[in-house]
């Protein structure tokens, strides 16, 4: 029987398990708040402490990783200067300008600073719950999104020609300075 131990921190847990092990895709965070996109999980064998719990010889310890997980946690969030800007327009018509490390997906760098974007899938590309609205420059500078999540963004209600989902657009040089509005609703729906 696999006992759960769920730490306090969004959307974080270990799970300790006794016999085969277990794990899960859920949408986990780092340390530092990042969202943690590919998860993997192993469990090997653990005696000792761990995070405040005790674990017998028969108890696995499930370990999580990923590599852009790891990466973001290592390094921060990008100072002044430091990465790439993305310019957010929430749907009061605040804008708030943040900083994006190379290849980190707008879903992750809204997670990492706390705006208000659902990603209910966890990044699985299974809705349309991060659905945003870019400024044509951007849009254009992008390849065209997959079928899988032209699939997705059919969902998505507000649709223009300029939608995309946040969890498929990768940060990087060319698009330094996008400008990504929240649409006022979104449709947690899937295919």
């Amino acid at each position: 029987m696999a006992s759960i131990l769920a730490s306090t921190s969004r959307r974080a847990f270990a799970i300790a398990t006794t016999g085969l092990g277990a794990f899960s895709k859920t949408g986990l965070m780092s340390a530092n708040g990042s969202a943690l996109r590919s998860v993997g999980a192993c469990a090997r064998p653990f005696q000792g402490q761990h995070n405040g719990f005790s674990f017998n010889n028969n108890s696995r310890l499930v370990q999580f990783s990923t590599v852009s997980g790891i990466q973001y946690a290592k390094k921060g969030r990008p100072g002044p200067g430091e990465g790439f800007e993305v310019n957010f327009v929430m749907q009061d018509g605040e804008e708030l300008t943040v900083r994006a490390h190379e290849g980190e997906s707008l879903l992750d760098v809204a997670w990492a600073n706390d705006i208000d974007i659902e990603g209910a899938c966890e990044a699985s590309l299974a809705c349309s719950t991060c659905h945003l609205i870019l400024d044509e420059d951007s849009y254009q500078k992008l390849e065209d999104p997959s079928d899988e999540e032209n699939d997705m963004l059919d969902l998505a209600f507000g649709l223009t020609d300029t939608s995309r989902l946040g969890c498929q657009v990768l940060m990087n040089k060319e698009l330094d300075g996008i400008v990504a509005k929240i649409p006022a609703i979104t449709r947690n729906a899937s295919a």
